[in-house]
C-alpha cells in the first residue's frame, strides 16, 4: 500500500503523542459504552468506527445510507482487527426514513452518537437543488438526529464539522458553520462536541483519491498548482474525531496545531510524488486536449500525462483556518490538538425563522440559489460569498 504519510509530506502521525497519552483513558471509556456511528461507511467515518472498535466497546451500530459502504467496512474490520465480544453490526438506512425511526425504537440505548454524515464538496452548491440537500444533511439531518440523541438519553453527541467553517467563502463551509450554531443550541441539552479539520488524503470523492482513479483508468492527472492544503491521513481524521467525542468538553471543538509536523502541500506538489512512487514520471501538458491525446504514447515511456492549473472555480478559499480572531483557544491541553471553547453564541428565533424559510421553499418545490443565500447571510452577516461564474465540473 502507498505510504500516504510521504506523499503527504510528513513522516509520522500528527497525533501519536496525544493518543498514547489518553491511550488509557480511551480504552477504559469506549470500553464502557454503547456507541452508534451515523455516516459511519464514509470516509472519516470508517475511519472513526475502527477507532471505535479497536477499543472493544459494549454496543457499536453503524448507519450509512451507502450498502457497498458498509459492506467495505465489515470487510476491512474483520480483516484488520477481527472480532469482539460487543454488539457490532451495521445498518444500510436513511437518518430520514421510516425504516431508521424504526430502528432508534427497536434497538437504541446509546451513550455517544456520532454523526460522520454530510455533503462535503464545494462542487455541490453549483445548482440549487444540490445546494438544498447539503443543506439539509448538513444542517437540518444534524438537528433531527440531535434532538434524537436527546430523546434517547445519550451522554454525548459528536458531529463534525470542517475547517472552512471558520470565515466560510463557499455555501459548504456556510452550512457547517449553522451547523455549529444549531449543535450550539443543542448543547443547553447534552453535551455535544465537533472537530474541524483539513483535507483527509485519498478519502472518498477527493482529488487525491481521483488520482487513483485516473491511473486506473488510464486518464490524466489534474491538480491546481496554486493552492496549498493541509493534509489528514483517515487514520488521523478517525483519531481527531475519538479525541473530540471521548475527550472534549461540552460545546469544544477540536482542531489539528499547525506546527513543522502539519505541511502546507500543493495538490501539484502530491501528484507529482504520488506518480513517482508508482515509477512515472510527471509530463506536464497545456491544454486538456493536449492532456487526453499523449496518454495514448506517453505511458509507454513510464510518463504520465499531468496539467497544473490556476484555479478559477467557485467556493475555493486560498487558505486554510482552524478557527476565527473572535474564537477563545485552548493551547495548552494537547501537544498536537488545538481547542476552541465555544460559547452559545446564537439567537433562537433567527434559527427557527431560518429553519422555517428553507422549510416553507422545499414544500413550494421552488427555490433558487439566491434564495439560499439570501437566508444564510441573515444568520451569517459577515459571510463573503465568493461566485465566479465557474465550477469543478466545468473542468477536467
Amino acid at each position: 500500500m502507498m505510504d500516504i504519510l510521504g506523499l503527504i509530506g510528513r513522516n509520522q502521525g500528527l497525533f501519536d503523542s496525544d493518543i498514547n497519552a489518553h491511550s488509557k483513558q480511551l480504552i477504559d471509556l469506549v470500553g464502557s459504552n454503547r456507541f452508534l456511528v451515523i455516516g459511519g461507511a464514509g470516509s472519516i467515518g470508517h475511519a472513526v468506527t475502527k477507532e471505535i472498535f479497536k477499543r472493544h466497546p459494549l454496543k457499536l451500530h453503524v448507519v450509512d445510507i451507502s450498502e457497498n459502504n458498509l459492506v467495505e467496512l465489515v470487510r476491512d474490520i474483520r480483516s484488520s482487527l477481527g472480532y469482539i465480544e460487543g454488539d457490532f453490526r451495521t445498518f444500510a438506512l436513511d437518518v430520514g426514513s421510516l425504516e431508521y425511526q424504526a430502528f432508534l425504537q427497536q434497538e437504541g440505548g446509546y451513550d455517544y452518537v456520532l454523526n460522520l454524515s454530510a455533503l462535503k464538496h464545494v462542487r455541490s452548491e453549483k445548482d440549487p437543488f444540490t445546494l438544498m440537500r447539503m443543506l439539509e444533511t448538513n444542517i437540518f439531518n444534524t438537528e433531527k438526529t440531535l434532538n434524537q440523541a436527546i430523546m434517547g438519553d445519550a451522554r454525548k453527541y459528536f458531529c463534525v464539522s470542517t475547517d472552512k467553517a471558520a470565515n466560510p467563502v463557499n455555501m459548504m463551509g456556510a452550512s457547517k458553520r449553522i451547523m455549529e450554531m444549531f449543535l450550539m443550541r443543542g448543547s443547553q441539552h447534552i453535551d455535544i462536541s465537533t472537530a474541524r479539520f483539513a483535507n483527509v488524503a485519498f478519502s472518498d470523492g477527493s482529488l487525491l483519491h481521483g488520482f487513483n482513479q485516473r491511473i486506473q483508468k488510464r486518464q490524466p492527472i489534474v491538480a491546481p498548482k496554486d493552492i496549498k492544503r493541509y493534509f489528514l491521513t483517515p487514520e488521523e481524521s478517525g483519531q481527531l474525531c475519538l479525541m473530540s467525542c471521548m475527550l472534549g468538553d461540552n460545546r469544544d471543538i477540536l482542531f489539528p496545531k499547525l506546527s513543522a509536523k502539519l505541511h502546507l502541500t500543493t495538490f501539484a506538489e502530491i501528484a507529482e510524488r504520488y506518480l513517482n512512487a508508482l515509477g512515472l514520471e510527471v509530463a506536464v501538458c497545456q491544454t486538456e486536449t493536449q492532456a487526453r491525446q499523449l496518454m495514448a504514447t506517453l505511458p509507454q515511456n513510464n510518463q504520465w500525462p499531468c496539467l497544473f492549473t490556476d484555479s478559477d472555480t467557485t467556493g475555493e478559499k486560498d487558505f486554510e483556518e482552524f478557527f476565527t480572531a473572535q474564537e477563545t483557544l485552548d493551547m495548552r491541553w494537547f501537544e498536537s490538538i488545538g481547542v476552541v471553547k465555544s460559547a452559545l453564541n446564537f439567537d433562537t428565533e433567527q434559527l427557527d425563522v431560518f429553519a422555517q424559510r428553507i422549510a416553507q421553499m422545499r414544500t413550494n418545490l421552488a427555490w433558487s440559489k439566491q434564495d439560499i443565500l439570501d437566508q444564510i447571510q441573515i444568520l451569517l452577516p459577515e459571510f463573503q460569498h465568493q461566485e465566479k461564474g465557474r465550477y469543478l465540473d466545468d473542468k477536467m
